[in-house]
């Protein structure tokens, strides 16, 4: 059985702890250097990016976690796990000393930071997602969307070279169309063993994302 840590530094932890479990693996919180060594693959969760970069580093992980990413440990990103992974930031934070966020990089992308807008500006879609194949009800057929759920998300504005785009969303789907500029947006992409969404399928009951991060962590997909 494979085990997959969650980065419990700060976000929806619980939520992505007992997505894992009902997949059918171990799952374990990693808030340690030697947490992070016991386990094949992690999700990093949402919440708020800039927290969780200064927590990696006051908890000693961020270095850690860029050895082992670059190793090629699995890493599942999701909303701010994507901002997380992300190699280019948009639009980052600053400090009070005008030191913008970090991030641990590995996704050859540019992510933009509450890109469908803030809190209220919420909203829910279907979304064709591409490597789904093996929940298909019938072979060789399509899989059924998935419902994915969108709080103060970023979205994709550049993918590197090795980078697949698993789902968009295009601009009649999303509640506030005006932000799209009538231009579909990339939420969910694939880079070999990094997996990331800037939706939040934990919070929907939607198994299959981890599912497939299970499949890439046991080299299934």
């Amino acid at each position: 059985m494979v085990k997959i840590g969650v980065l419990a530094l700060q976000g929806d932890v619980r939520e992505h702890l007992a997505a894992l479990v009902h997949s059918g693996v171990e799952a374990a919180t990693v808030r340690r250097p030697a947490e992070l060594d016991a386990v094949d693959g992690l999700v990093i969760p949402g919440g708020e990016s800039t927290t969780i970069d200064k927590l990696t580093r006051i908890f000693e992980l961020a270095d850690p976690l860029k050895e082992r990413i670059a190793a090629g440990m699995p890493v599942y990103g999701s909303c701010a796990g994507m901002i997380m992974l992300a190699n280019e930031i948009a639009d980052p934070a600053t400090d009070r000393q005008g030191n913008p966020q970090q991030t641990l990089g590995g996704l050859d992308i540019t992510v933009r930071r509450n890109a469908f807008g803030r809190q209220r500006e919420s909203f829910e879609t279907d979304l064709a997602f591409r490597g789904l194949e093996f929940s298909a009800a019938v072979a060789g057929t399509e899989p059924e969307p998935v419902h994915a759920v969108f709080i103060r998300a970023p979205w994709v504005e550049r993918v590197g070279e090795g980078v697949e785009v698993l789902a968009q969303v295009l601009p009649e789907e999303a509640s506030h169309t005006g932000t799209l500029h009538g231009t579909a947006r990339i939420v969910a992409v694939r880079s070999r063993h990094l997996l990331a969404t800037s939706f939040h399928p934990e919070v929907t009951g939607e198994r299959r994302i981890h599912e497939l991060f299970i499949r890439i962590v046991r080299g299934e997909a």
